[in-house]
């Protein structure tokens, strides 16, 4: 298995497909299987153009990207660069053998209902359960049904991971745009909704990092009653309040700095394994606080819930970003070799977040020196947590490209 990864920065889209097409033809040695790409919405007028371009110059029987408003490459081999508001073009390219690889284009319309058998999800993406596929997806930027795909998926496919990212944009009224490519697929071409990805089977798996960027504070409560996304009573030491009379306590507890911080930063985490004793941050799916209600002393968050149900209060900042980063990198199985990488990272994170540029593919790069790696920042990343696959925000997601057998 060989990817490897290049990245420009000229203004003129004829020149930067050159310069990355060129820049990955002197480095392979045999026929490509497939490439993905990610491109600023700088271009957006010469998006039609784009894949055209690229098959003129390279030839790639299967071919995805998206729109990005900020894009994640490597201009040379051992420099990675995170280009937020300006062109750029990252095009990945993988030399995958012994690896099935099915592209697929999903529309909104063509999504089973939830309620239907996993063979019905097998017959859509054309892939059985058995043969354990790894999914890459690149939804459009307002997450048409996104939810719904990622359940069934994930219900279809038990064993398999999911990651990938929504389109993003960084020009006002231009839409986040999805790239299809399949020779001899009519269904190729380009896409404002669905969703595009691969499948991956066979001699390769996808490691994954989902770094959400929080801490928790306080000490988890439980969940006595609530409704849909409202939260009406927790419980905690045999107690049972309100969520604002617990919040409230709480945030009078910490620090002023971290009281500052709550103001503008407080999370919710949401714990996925209700068995689970010892809770680490990676335990945690972390959700919006979205609201509170004085009167009821009821808060509403990102997500539904239920009784029994357990969560904690989080807060984030770009110190914990790095460190929740920096701690997963760490603990990632590194005795194997991984042969490339994507990174799905937020649009709310970047120099925005640190006051700095490159900084979590800088991360990445000290822990896996020499790993090509691609990317781009999202309008929502998508990963594992547990045993399911959730649509994140703020989140860093990278997927660790790996043969199973050498």
């Amino acid at each position: 298995m060989f990817w490897t990864n290049a990245l420009s920065t000229r203004p003129s889209l004829e020149a930067a497909v050159t310069e990355v097409t060129q820049t990955i033809e002197n480095r392979l040695s045999s026929s490509a299987n497939v490439g993905i790409f990610f491109i600023s919405s700088a271009y957006a007028s010469d998006y039609p153009r784009l894949i055209p371009l690229i098959l003129e110059k390279l030839s790639l029987p299967i071919l995805i990207g998206c729109g990005g408003a900020g894009i994640i490459g490597q201009p040379e081999e051992n420099q990675i660069r995170e280009i937020e508001n300006n062109p750029a073009l990252t095009l990945m390219v993988g030399c995958l053998p012994e690896v099935e690889i099915k592209p697929f284009f999903i529309s909104p319309e063509s999504l089973p209902d939830l309620d239907s058998s996993p063979e019905t999800w097998h017959e859509l993406i054309g892939l059985s359960s058995q043969e354990k596929p790894q999914f890459i997806l690149l939804s459009d930027a307002f997450a048409t049904r996104i939810n719904d795909l990622l359940a069934g998926l994930d219900f279809a496919y038990p064993q398999s991971v999911k990651v990938g990212g929504l389109s993003s944009s960084s020009l006002m009224g231009v839409p986040g745009t999805l790239f299809y490519h399949q020779n001899g697929n009519p269904q190729s071409g380009l896409y404002h909704q669905g969703t595009v990805g691969l499948a991956l089977s066979g001699n390769i798996t996808i490691d994954t990092i989902v770094a959400q960027g929080c801490r928790p504070i306080g000490q988890p409560y439980q969940v006595v009653n609530g409704e849909r996304n409202i939260i009406l009573e927790l419980s905690q030491g045999g107690k049972t309040r309100s969520p604002l009379d617990w919040l409230r306590e709480l945030i009078e507890s910490l620090e002023d700095s971290d009281r500052q911080l709550a103001q503008h930063s407080l999370f919710v985490g949401v714990v996925r394994d209700e068995f689970k004793q010892e809770l680490q941050p990676g335990d945690f799916l972390i959700r919006n606080l979205l609201g509170v209600d004085p009167k009821l002393g009821a808060i509403a968050i990102g997500d539904r819930v239920r009784p029994g149900q357990r969560l904690q209060f989080h807060l984030r900042d770009a110190q914990t970003s790095a460190e929740d980063l920096e701690t997963l990198l760490k603990q990632s199985n590194r005795s194997t070799a991984i042969q490339g990488a994507l990174m799905f990272s937020c649009l709310g994170r970047g120099q925005n977040l640190y006051q700095m540029p490159n900084f979590d593919s800088q991360l990445f790069a000290n822990y896996f020196p020499g790993v090509s790696l691609g990317g781009f920042f999202c309008n929502g990343e998508i990963g594992p947590v547990g045993k399911e696959t959730f649509l994140h925000g703020y989140t860093s997601v990278l997927a660790l490209l790996r043969q199973l057998s050498i």
